[in-house]
């Protein structure tokens, strides 16, 4: 059986920067759930950051950019916490390694899981086109990523493999 790595964010765990959380009801994921398929992860607190926290965003660049020491993750109070995204980024890959997890359900706009825009690095509100700094690693490796907003299409996926 396929699973799927999902922010924990999504499955009502409050794990987000604020101490809140992103619970999607939808039922597809109820039966993914009910399934077994899930498995939820936060990079960022598997990274050693707490929640809440200082919200953070990825200065002049993606997720590619943060991987390849291009760019680096600042916090609202202007400390680099790129160590921890990156450290987040490998455990995430490392469990999706470990169960052979190819497919993943991450949260948008997150400096960590975005997997189509991210905020502009600002702190502003503003995105752009981009990704976070897990969603690079792992697509790097192979592993197809969504976003909350795609629950269609990793089914599609998940229905042909």
């Amino acid at each position: 059986m396929q699973q799927i790595l999902v922010s924990a964010c999504l499955l009502g765990q409050r794990v987000r920067y604020d101490g809140s959380d992103l619970r999607l009801d939808d039922a597809l994921l109820r039966q993914w759930e009910r399934e077994g398929r899930l498995v939820p992860l936060c990079p960022e607190m598997a990274g050693g950051l707490p929640a809440p926290r200082v919200p953070a965003e990825i200065a002049a660049g993606g997720g590619g950019a943060v991987l390849d020491a291009a760019a680096r993750v600042i916090n609202a109070s202007g400390h680099d916490v790129t160590n921890a995204f990156l450290e987040g980024a490998r455990q995430a890959l490392q469990l999706c390694q470990r169960h052979d997890i190819r497919l993943a359900l991450l949260t948008e706009s997150s400096p960590s899981c975005g997997s189509h825009r991210i905020n502009n690095g600002e702190f502003s509100g503003t995105k752009v086109p981009g990704m976070g700094v897990t969603t690079a690693l792992l697509r790097r490796h192979g592993i197809d990523v969504f976003s909350q907003f795609q629950l269609a299409e990793l089914a599609q996926v998940l229905a042909s493999s």
